[in-house]
């Protein structure tokens, strides 16, 4: 329940009956552990994580409390009730870490896409952080026989995501008719998966997932970005179309973010046949349902951009 954090993305789960909700602090073991005792759960699927490199630059301690202490806090409270289940249970617990592939650094035009074999190389203090927690999930698997295993997944995207990062700004502003960002040149490039194929793909982790394992998921969809901004342009365009002219003469270039990574890429097959997944969104048809909701939901972004966040440029400057 951070800045980022819309309680109406759950609103038609909370309806479900299946779904319940407690509010706990990632760091606080003893509120972990209570959870634990409460909802004596099959898996975790461990999803919470601070996750703009913008912000990360700016203030990165909150990086390291929630992706680094609340990890070690998770898996310690984990542990604790593994050990109390029964033998079978025991052997069925799953505890799924939800990364990124950022932590394997940056790949060259030419370098071959990251694979779960990928030495890693992070170089943000984001992606430093989810480096330190994948490395402690592994340990609790090699030293205390935790059942651990790790996704790394690409930039994401769609519904509900909040409008600091790349396309919901780009989407918003261009909606409004203000100026689109890009950083530097706009060569950076990019593997976008949109966020119902990953979600799929996290559940077929959990269900089959193997202890140990790493799953390197994507969608074989890499675009610069200055790409992704020109096909939203575009995309709006079509279906609004603004009597001023192609949205994409609002294009600014700005200045870069300090250690821009140049690219990153995934090589998904290892997921694809492990987990009998495979992404069905193209990027062109996860944009197209990505714009059409931004449109259809004004009220939403509305709300933040005069609550919680303006879409006032982060990580700009290091002092």
């Amino acid at each position: 329940m951070t800045y980022a954090a819309s309680e109406e993305t759950v609103e038609d789960a909370a309806a479900s009956g299946r779904y319940e909700f407690a509010r706990a602090n990632i760091v606080n073991g003893s509120e972990l552990s209570r959870l634990f005792e409460t909802f004596r759960p099959q898996a975790v699927m461990h999803l919470a994580a601070e996750s703009h490199v913008d912000r990360s630059i700016d203030g990165p301690g909150v990086f390291i409390q929630t992706n680094v202490v609340g990890t070690y806090s998770l898996l310690e409270a984990a542990r604790k009730y593994w050990l109390t289940l029964d033998k079978a249970d025991r052997a069925a617990f799953r505890f799924h870490h939800i990364s990124t592939d950022e932590v394997f650094g940056a790949l060259e035009p030419n370098d071959p896409p990251f694979t779960e074999t990928t030495p890693y190389d992070p170089r943000s203090p984001y992606s430093a952080s989810k480096a330190s927690s994948d490395h402690l999930v592994r340990a609790w698997y090699h030293t205390y026989g935790l059942p651990t295993f790790v996704t790394n997944t690409t930039n994401n995207y769609g519904i509900w995501h909040f409008p600091e990062k790349l396309i919901p700004l780009i989407t918003i502003n261009a909606i409004e008719g203000k100026d689109l960002p890009v950083y530097g040149d706009g060569k950076n490039v990019r593997d976008w998966l949109f966020v119902e194929d990953h979600a799929e793909a996290l559940v077929k982790a959990v269900e089959t997932g193997v202890p140990g394992e790493t799953y390197a998921i994507g969608a074989r969809q890499p675009r610069t970005n200055l790409q992704v901004v020109e096909t939203i342009c575009n995309v709006l365009d079509e279906l609004v179309p603004d009597p001023a002219g192609p949205r994409s003469r609002l294009i600014r270039f700005v200045t870069d973010r300090p250690g821009h990574d140049f690219r990153y890429e995934i090589d998904p097959s290892h997921a694809e046949k492990a987990l009998d997944w495979k992404a069905k969104h193209t990027f062109e048809t996860g944009i197209r349902r990505t714009v059409q909701w931004y449109l259809d939901n004004r009220d939403w972004w509305e709300g933040i951009r005069a609550r919680r966040y303006t879409g006032n440029r982060l990580g700009s400057t290091v002092e």
